[in-house]
């Protein structure tokens, strides 16, 4: 059976901390995703526990009438405990050596090990919406698609909307909503 999975990049938000809402223009995404969703069969909804996250994956839960679960293996991957001007150049850097890991931080490896699990746990045949974060999702797109990288990274939208469908070990990425 083929196991489906729609990874959903939260909508504009107010910030990066973990209790940073949407922003005005974020609700009205929401709402947009809910539209966008309207149609397509869902049987569960994963979040990050980050407010902009969660507040993106409960007005689909809600339509659709499902709980929203909440698991912290999709938060947003830290990518170092220091502030760096040149943040851009290191996480860049942490695309072409996935075992780079800054202090206090994670490796792309480590995040993306994290991640695939949720995935790997995700029963054949279930279709599942996880909503995520932008270098997370990244991430996990990498995990199916080596091509996935920083350009991909960079190009991504609040929201965004990929899936991945798996069956019998092969899998298939497709971008299938974005705001441009």
């Amino acid at each position: 059976m083929e196991k489906v999975i729609y990874i959903v990049r939260h909508c504009s938000a107010e910030g990066q901390a973990p209790h940073a809402e949407l922003t005005a223009e974020g609700i009205l995404q929401a709402d947009q995703l809910v539209a966008f969703f309207e149609d397509i069969e869902v049987d569960r909804i994963i979040t990050s526990p980050f407010s902009r996250a969660r507040q993106t994956g409960w007005p689909i839960a809600e339509r659709k009438k499902l709980h929203v679960e909440v698991d912290s293996r999709l938060m947003e991957r830290v990518l170092s405990s220091m502030d760096f001007e040149d943040w851009l150049i290191k996480l860049e850097d942490t695309f072409f050596d996935l075992h780079l890991k800054y202090e206090g931080g994670e490796s792309s490896s480590e995040a993306m090990s994290r991640v695939c699990d949720v995935v790997d746990e995700l029963g054949d045949g279930s279709r599942t919406v996880l909503v995520t974060h932008g270098n997370l999702m990244a991430l996990l797109l990498r995990c199916y698609d080596e091509r996935f990288d920083f350009g991909q990274w960079q190009a991504l939208t609040n929201p965004d909307v990929y899936v991945i469908r798996i069956k019998d070990g092969d899998s298939e990425v497709e971008r299938i909503w974005g705001s441009e």
